[in-house]
Formats: structure tokens, sequence, C-alpha cells
């Protein structure tokens, strides 16, 4: 039931505060949750909720923590007065503009974020605008110390995916309905910052957009034309430029918007106070028409021919400037208004994560000091966000973090909050990550790599050192962190015995590692009865050692445990908490390992996981049991053992990004799901579409669980995506060899 507000003035007119506005470098940290509000048919997604900030309003403080002084915050229409323009519930915004005004954090009100407002109303109702501009009045005459407002997020972008590509509602796929619903937002934005100004007069419109850019091959350089002239149209539009030399007029004559709608922005300039950049690796495209270069997945088409459309960052090509920097250079030469990136987010590992981030940076502070005026970058997506992998036309709960990471409770404060905390109070980061420049520029990245011997590496980077060279989980570390741009010693027990001291002072004095992986031990669970010692030697007394020696250096260390450390009889999936309790020699070495590391380096960051099974290796039960079954072989496989079987890329990625963040104690990873071995084996086969005629359960026994879960955060994603992704890397592997 959503209730009259309360009167303007409700307990909300205390002083204004003087905020810090730029950190020493000059340029501002500005943080932003993503917030949007789709919706798509007749569902409304509402990413607060999806990622849990709307329950969480200790989020505010966490921000403050930060050194965030300025926030892209939501105070959205669709939220406020979902039923009826009348009608508003303004309990949940009272509460947190009110916590934001105690922190010193000024916000950036947000009225519509890629939403095409409430139920009632759509981008094509000629009575949008107007409405908008209520509820703008409405929320400046309730917060009327709010000075920075952006009455719509993204108009162009909303534009294109409500209505040109048909993702989001009204669902249109024209050019006109596109152009319609654009005047239309940009039409309310004009009018809401009219009402807004009519209580706070100083206010300021901060303008956001995403500004990519169009390249192609020659034969496409009309196609590419027409989209980098269309990138513009929200920001012309606002700032009175449309008009009859515009080269879309026609494009909007035709789409049945008239002289007099168009005169409506001649008349009515607005011109942002800050033109607020969003850019994306994605954001810059590239056109081909050789389509069989590319996957399928690209392949575009106009009214005059097809072709592969593409990131720009995966093509080789000599006249592009790409990138951040060159992007806002072309803003502040076309409009020459302050400006600010209001979105540096990358959906991808930690270490990619932070270089973005940091190229963004760089980029403002490289463009501040050639004069322009450029104000803020902005580090998004706060606490992550949910299914944007498919612009959120699919639910499938694929969670991107961000400065926080929200699958754990209090969301968890990663490797970007360090970032966040150092940008805003000294305007510096380093982190040995950054050694590495990101994926778009490295050699990888290519569709086709271009010929000639790949760039140079200059400097040294920092590397980790990974012990156990021979072994699934070391060769696994190797790989991945290859692929994501770590450098890293990969360390056999030649180069460092874990057992011996010595050994191991030399090995890190030599490699002068910035973090120790510990992939070594003794793996083979059921010879351990025989060789206790040997166990115990490798797994623990190594384990400590190692951890000794981090702590003297004070280098991140990160070594790994089993689920053997439990039992299996407390019936449930085992949290960190849970007391360990082994029953074999296995088990105990793990157990004695934990305690010992522990006590030698507190900050060491301990991995208990379960059951691997991956791509790059044939000593696995899955690998095992789709082989014996491709082979028309019997196998026997308990339904009484419960285990929460861990997919080796997904370990290592999971493990990795935890390292990055400076994580340390125990954590359980391990994919999300608890099966008996009979049911681990019966999915894989279905995925793999082979017959299960020869899979027998065997059930006798008392029902034991030793699967693994998570009190601290499930990282990892659901154990059946894992089994889908483990058949086909499996299936290319085969392929390619």
């Amino acid at each position: 039931m959503h209730q009259q507000g309360y009167p303007p003035d409700h307990n909300m007119s205390a002083p204004i505060v003087d905020l810090p506005l730029t950190s020493p470098s000059g340029i501002a940290l500005w943080g932003g949750l993503e917030c949007t509000v789709a919706r798509i048919g007749d569902i409304f997604r509402n990413q607060l909720q999806e990622t849990g900030h709307a329950d969480r309003i200790e989020d505010l403080d966490a921000i403050a923590q930060l050194g965030i002084r300025t926030l892209r915050y939501p105070v959205l229409w669709e939220t406020i007065s979902p039923e009826h323009p009348d009608q508003a519930d303004w309990h949940w915004h009272d509460a947190r503009l009110a916590r934001l005004r105690a922190l010193d954090i000024a916000p950036i009100a947000g009225l519509v974020h890629h939403g095409s407002g409430p139920r009632y109303t759509s981008l094509l109702d000629p009575r949008f605008p107007e409405m908008l501009a209520e509820h703008a009045a409405r929320v400046a005459g309730r917060y009327p110390w709010i000075t920075q407002f952006t009455p719509v997020n993204e108009p162009l972008t909303t534009a294109r995916f409500s209505g040109l590509y048909g993702h989001w509602y009204p669902h249109g796929r024209s050019q006109a309905i596109f152009l319609q619903t654009l005047v239309t937002q940009c039409r309310a934005i004009v009018l809401s910052m009219r009402a807004i100004r009519r209580i706070t007069p100083g206010a300021q419109l901060v303008q956001t957009e995403d500004l990519g850019k169009t390249f192609s091959t020659p034969g496409l350089a009309y196609q590419a034309d027409y989209e980098n002239q269309r990138r513009w149209l929200a920001f012309d539009l606002l700032c009175a430029r449309v008009d009859r030399q515009h080269p879309w007029y026609r494009a909007f004559i035709e789409a049945g918007i008239d002289d007099r709608t168009l005169g409506f922005f001649q008349e009515n300039a607005c011109l942002p106070d800050i033109i607020g950049i969003n850019h994306y690796l994605t954001s810059e495209r590239f056109l081909d028409e050789r389509r069989e270069l590319y996957p399928e997945n690209h392949h575009a088409q106009n009214d005059r021919q097809t072709y592969a459309d593409v990131e720009a960052v995966r093509i080789d090509f000599d006249t592009a400037c790409t990138g951040p920097q060159a992007r806002l250079q072309e803003a502040w030469d076309r409009y020459g208004l302050p400006m600010a990136v209001t979105e540096a987010h990358h959906g991808c590992s930690r270490d990619e994560q932070l270089r973005w981030l940091m190229e963004v940076w760089q980029a403002a502070q490289a463009l501040q000091a050639k004069g322009v005026d450029i104000r803020a970058v902005t580090i998004w997506s706060l606490f992550g966000c949910v299914d944007w992998n498919t612009l959120l036309t699919a639910q499938n709960n694929f969670y991107e973090s961000g400065v926080f990471d929200a699958r754990c409770q209090p969301p968890r404060p990663t490797a970007l909050a360090a970032a966040g905390r150092a940008l805003a109070t000294t305007g510096k980061f380093d982190h040995p990550v950054l050694d590495q420049k990101g994926w778009w520029h490295r050699a990888e990245r290519y569709y086709q790599a271009p010929a000639g011997p790949a760039g140079l590496r200059h400097g040294t980077p920092r590397r980790i050192a990974i012990a156990g060279a021979t072994g699934t989980l070391g060769q696994a570390f190797a790989r991945l962190c290859g692929e994501r741009g770590l450098d890293y010693e990969l360390l056999a027990r030649g180069d460092m015995d874990i057992t011996d001291a010595a050994s191991i002072e030399a090995a890190l004095a030599r490699h002068r590692p910035w973090a120790v992986v510990n992939a070594a031990g003794y793996v083979r669970v059921n010879q351990a009865e025989q060789e206790a010692a040997r166990c115990f030697r490798e797994n623990a007394t190594g384990a400590e050692l190692l951890a000794r020696a981090c702590a003297r250096l004070g280098i991140p260390y990160m070594t790994f445990s089993s689920d053997l450390v439990f039992d299996g009889s407390l019936g449930r999936a085992y949290v960190e908490s849970d007391l360990v309790c082994p029953t074999g020699i296995y088990g105990s070495s793990k157990a004695a390992a934990e305690r010992l590391v522990a006590q030698a380096w507190p900050e060491a960051l301990v991995i208990r996981t379960s059951a691997f099974f991956g791509p790059w290796d044939r000593y696995n039960f899955v690998h095992g049991v789709l082989q014996d079954l491709t082979a028309g072989r019997k196998v026997e496989a308990s339904g009484q053992v419960l285990v929460s079987p861990t997919y080796v890329p997904d370990l290592v990625h999971g493990a990795l990004d935890l390292l990055i963040d400076g994580a340390s104690g125990v954590w359980h990873l391990a994919n999300q799901g608890l099966v008996s071995w009979h049911e681990l084996a019966l999915q894989a086969a279905r995925a793999a579409r082979i017959d299960t005629s020869a899979l027998v359960c065997t059930d006798q026994g008392t029902a034991c669980v030793t699967a693994l879960t998570s009190e601290r955060g499930l990282i990892l994603p659901p154990l059946d995506e894992a089994i889908e992704r483990y058949v086909r890397d499996a299936a290319r592997l085969q392929r390619t060899g």
C-alpha cells in the first residue's frame, strides 16, 4: 500500500554541508549504484532489489568509508509512485537520503534509470514528460537540499534498447519509435529541470549518456557515419542543436516528429551543467561485411547489406583512436561543457576491473592536464549488477561483482574498494596486477590475430609464485593466470621444496613474488593411511613453512584444504565455522595444515574445496564416468555420499579474485549444489548426451554429507551451469587438440 507523502518540509531541511569536491589529484571520485528499474513485457526488474541494496541502509556507511562524497543515487518515479501519480510512498527514500546527509554525501538524484516510467505510462505516452516533471517537482520540494539531478539516465541508450532493438518496454523495433522515445525522454528532462529549478534555482543537470563510437571497413563507412551522428542526438536536442541543418533533421520529420516538436528544444535549451559520459569496453564497435570471420551472435544487417558488428577493441586496424580518453576529448571538442565520467565499470575478473578503472582515471587526469574541464570519475556498480550480460532480458541471476561483493552478507569490500579509497583520498592507487595492461590491449583480444611479433613487455612485472607445477591445480592456476595477464612463476619441487625452509627462502628471494599460491601437496587420499608421515609433511608442514616465510615478508599467501576435514555426520553441507572433525589421515593432515597456517600467518587465505573436475586433465571422476559410459562400460556410483563438486576453472578464478581482494581466513569454494556421486555422473552424462543405461547407483551404507557451502559468500556459480560449461569446454579442447 502506497501512502500519501509527508509534507515537503518533513525533517528534510537541515543546513547544507560543504563537501570536498576533488581528490588531491584534482579529479573527484564519485560513486554510483546500478539502480535500473526496467520493464520487460509486464515484468519490472529492480536492480536495487536484485543486488540486495534495497534492504541494506548500512551500505551507505560502507560507501562513506571509501571517502566518496558525491553519489549517484536513485529517487525513482517507478518506486515512489508505481500505481498512481498522486500516490507516493517516500519512506524508503526519506531514510536513505537522511542517512546520506548525515554522512556528508551529496546525492545526484536519478528520477528514471533505463525505465519507461510506472505501469500507467510509457516512453510513447505524450503525457510522460509532464508527469515526470510533476514527480521531479515533488522530489525537489521534499528534498530541497539536493542540488544535482539526472532526470533521465542515458536517454539515447534507453531509446535504442526500448525503441530500436526491442529489448525493453515498449519493445519497439523501428527508427520512428526510437526517435519518438528519445524525444519523449529529452522533453521530460527539460520539463523536469524547469520544475526543479522553480524550487531549487541553482539545481544542476548532470546528463548522462553512453558515448561510444563506430568504426568500419570502407564499404560500411556510410553505416558508421550514420551511427556516429546518432550517438550525439540526446545532447544535441538538449543543447538546441537539432535544426533544419542537422544531419538527422529529415529522419525526425520522417518519424512523424514535426517542426513544432523540434522547435520546443530550440526555444527551451537545457544545456547540461555536467555532461556525464558512461563508457564501456563494448561501447566502441567495428563493422565488417565479412561476416564469416566473426561469431554468429555478432551478425547484423541494415536495409542494404549484412555485416558483423563487433567490439572495436578486438579488431586490428590502424585508423582508429579508441578508448575513454578519445571519447571524452570528442565530447569536450563538440560541446565545451564541464564533464564527468559517470560510470566506470567492467564486468570481468578483479584484475581486469582494476585495470579498466585505472585506465579511465588516468584518461581523466591526462585530459584535465590539457585544460579539459573534467570534474570526476564515478566508480560504478558499487554493489554489482545482475543479468546485464543479457541486458536484463533473461533471468539467470548472473551476478557481476562491483566495489562490494553483494553475494556476501554484509557485502564484502573487494580490491576495487581499496582502489576507490585510495583514489578518493590521494588520487593514486597501485597494485601488482596493474603491471600488465587489460585484455583489451593484449594480443589475445583479436578475433583474427595480426601478423608479426607480439608486442614487447616493458619493465619487470611483479609475479605470483605458484607451488605445485605438476599438479592439476598448479597447472590450472598457471593457465588462467596467463589468460588474465597475471605474471607468475610455476615452481616444481626442484625450484622450491615446500617441506624445506631453506629452499623456500631461497626461491622467494630469487623470484620476489607479490603473492604465493600453494597448490602443492599430497593428493592420494586412499594411500595416505599407508604414508601418513609423508602426507603430513607435504600437506601440513609444507603449508606451515610457506606461511611462515610469507609472514616474514608480509606478502599474501593462499593455500588449499579439503572437505575431508569433516567426517560427513552433520547431515547438512558444512560452513566455514563448523568444527573440523576428520576421520582419515588425509583429512587430518589438512586440518593440521589449517591450524598451523593460521598460527603462522593470520592474514593467510585458506580455501576449502571438494571433488575437482575440469577440462584440462583426465584424472577426475566426471571425465572417467563419461569415458566409461561412452565405451559402454558399467559405472557404479554411490547414491549415499553427498558432495559439492568443484569445476576447476571456477575455483581458480574465484580464488584469484579473493587473493587480489586481500581476503583472509577460511573460505569454502565449491560450485553451488549438493549431489551424490551417482547424481553427478547422471547430470554429466545427460549434459553430454551420453546413454546412462550402464550407470548403476549403489546405495549401501549410511548417508554421508561432506558437501561445502558458505556463510561468507557463495562465490562460485551453480553446479548445473558448471557441468554444462565443462561439457562444452572439454568438447572444444578435444576438437582443437
